[in-house]
């Protein structure tokens, strides 16, 4: 069980929301616009904080470093986008489905996913991330699922989803509660979520749209190999660990907010890639799962604006080296047990 556990926690392991943004809109393709209202989660969260006015970390200079000794990021040591991840808006014309367990188990039988059969929105125009439809392959890919169901304030999250079919099926399914203000141990201390840090997916991805707006107002998500992230432990606002391998003591843990120095210069880079700088450095980016392509942006398809006429594509930000970043917010590090316990 702790097996599967490991490897739902593990979101983006193999492969490799905008948070208070204004008025974003998120297209689904061939369908009527859904719009997403002002701001993902209606509560500030802590991926919402502004850490720009916070000191480093005493540890900031050994973590750096210590990153910086195991690799730095990952796939070459660039700071790499992947833009695979879709993000999908329902609104009431939305067909709905039912979500099931699929024969090899659910959630590695722990209490961190919501039960199914789970009812929930499927956009008919929609897919799986890697997929070009809900058809994916769960044996290699992470084939997430995210869905904001603006009108009931409703985020689903689905990890290691496919359809055949009539079939739709997750290996795990979240739902989140965009009314909520979700404290530093998110769903629950020990609890992972599609994300293995347990953080909401789509509240830590940029949108073309929202770029395209000049405001980032929320943390990203970045992710690192597993064998550059600290074994055996989290720091909040994680609440869980995938499968992280290092025996530095002083690798980034799970969960660490990496901000990006005031002064680093952002005069080369285009008004798109400023704003998410600007993000970098206001709110930072969370250290959110395991995998080699470091910073995970929404999939324009769904979007009135595009990376593409934005001038941001995968390489905008690759030579941007962990040195120009800092530790901060780092709190004391929680050991890692896989013993959930959900939060109310």
């Amino acid at each position: 069980m702790k097996r599967l556990r490991r490897r739902l926690a593990a979101a983006l392991a193999l492969l490799i929301s905008c948070a208070a943004c204004a008025d974003v809109k998120i297209e689904g393709r061939g369908a009527p616009e859904a719009a997403a209202p002002a701001g993902l989660f209606a509560a500030p969260q802590p991926w919402t904080k502004d850490v720009s006015g916070l000191a480093p970390s005493e540890r900031s200079d050994a973590v750096v470093g210590a990153l910086t000794s195991l690799g730095g990021w990952g796939n070459g040591n660039r700071l790499q986008i992947d833009f695979s991840m879709p993000l999908l808006v329902a609104d009431a014309a939305t067909p709905r489905g039912t979500i099931t367990a699929p024969a090899d188990g659910y959630c590695g039988g722990g209490p961190d996913c919501d039960p199914v059969p789970l009812d929930m929105p499927i956009p008919a125009d929609g897919n799986a991330e890697g997929s070009a439809d809900y058809t994916c392959n769960t044996s290699t890919d992470d084939c997430h699922v995210l869905v904001v169901e603006p009108a009931e304030r409703r985020l689903y999250e689905l990890y290691s989803s496919t359809r055949s079919g009539a079939a739709h099926t997750a290996r795990a399914a979240f739902v989140w509660d965009l009314t909520k203000a979700y404290p530093d141990a998110m769903r629950g201390e020990q609890c992972t979520s599609a994300d293995a840090a347990g953080f909401p997916i789509a509240g830590l991805l940029p949108t073309a749209d929202e770029v395209a707006a000049g405001n980032v107002a929320h943390a990203l998500r970045f992710v690192l190999p597993n064998d550059r992230m600290k074994s055996g432990v989290y720091v909040h606002p994680a609440s869980h660990a995938g499968g992280p391998t290092s025996d530095n003591p002083d690798a980034p843990p799970y969960g660490a907010r990496f901000r990006l120095k005031a002064a680093f210069d952002e005069t080369p880079f285009n008004d798109a890639e400023r704003a998410v700088l600007r993000a970098l450095k206001t709110h930072g980016m969370l250290l959110s799962d395991g995998g080699e392509i470091a910073l995970t942006f929404a999939d324009d398809r769904h979007s009135t604006a595009k990376w593409a006429t934005l001038g941001v594509d995968a390489q905008s930000f690759a030579a941007i080296a962990p040195e120009s970043f800092e530790v901060v917010d780092l709190g004391p590090e929680i050991p890692l047990t896989f013993a959930c316990a959900r939060n109310p």
